[in-house]
């Protein structure tokens, strides 16, 4: 049974985020749209190629179980997992190596799948860390990507949307591990003692 969430409402959290306000950004539809587009743009560069997905936990879990889906290639599946944000609005500045690939990469089409690049910290550390391996190619694929404050000097080779520098939670993000199963993007913002935003 699936749940019909409002495009507004105030996340039921104790505690620090208790009464904050979450809105709708990039709805279920969108999000749906947007992965079967990139499955078929994936498809259309790899074919005859079986490349390796490496997603990065915890937030990009559902993005790559419905694109891999959406992708008529056979691909291999790693997963990595990394932390900047210690349960935080903001990145820490640091990344952490949590837990590493399992696979070798050596002489592999290598595709990080990754749920959002902000300050882009993250996302350098993964290319040094993927180069490192030897790999035949490495490509980037972000559900969703913070532009405006983004500190990369490459190209992401396939973004979802482009959003504005808001914390944003669903489909797999969390606030303070909760809501990563919204099937849509809210943006999540501070209320006032009265309730508005």
């Amino acid at each position: 049974m699936s749940i019909d969430y409002p495009e507004k409402f105030v996340a039921e959290l104790d505690g620090k985020y208790e009464g904050w306000v979450l809105e709708e950004l990039v709805s279920e539809k969108e999000i749906r749209t947007r992965v079967k587009e990139l499955g078929r743009e994936i498809t259309n560069h790899y074919k005859d190629k079986t490349p390796i997905l490496i997603a990065v936990l915890n937030g990009s879990f559902i993005f790559i179980a419905d694109l891999i889906r959406e992708m008529d290639i056979e691909c291999e599946v790693d997963f990595i997992k990394l932390s900047s944000y210690m349960n935080e609005t903001k990145s820490s500045g640091t990344v952490r190596l949590v837990k590493d690939i399992s696979a070798n990469i050596t002489d592999r089409d290598v595709i990080v799948i990754e749920d959002i690049v902000d300050s882009g910290l993250t996302i350098k550390f993964l290319k040094n860390r993927m180069e490192g391996s030897g790999p035949t190619s490495v490509a980037f694929v972000t559900l969703l990507h913070k532009e405006e404050v983004s500190k990369i000097d490459f190209d992401l080779d396939y973004v979802g949307f482009k959003i504005p520098n808001k914390f944003v939670v669903g489909y797999g993000l969390d606030l303070d591990q909760k809501y990563r199963k919204l099937p849509a993007i809210y943006t999540v913002k501070e209320s006032d003692q009265n309730g508005r935003s």
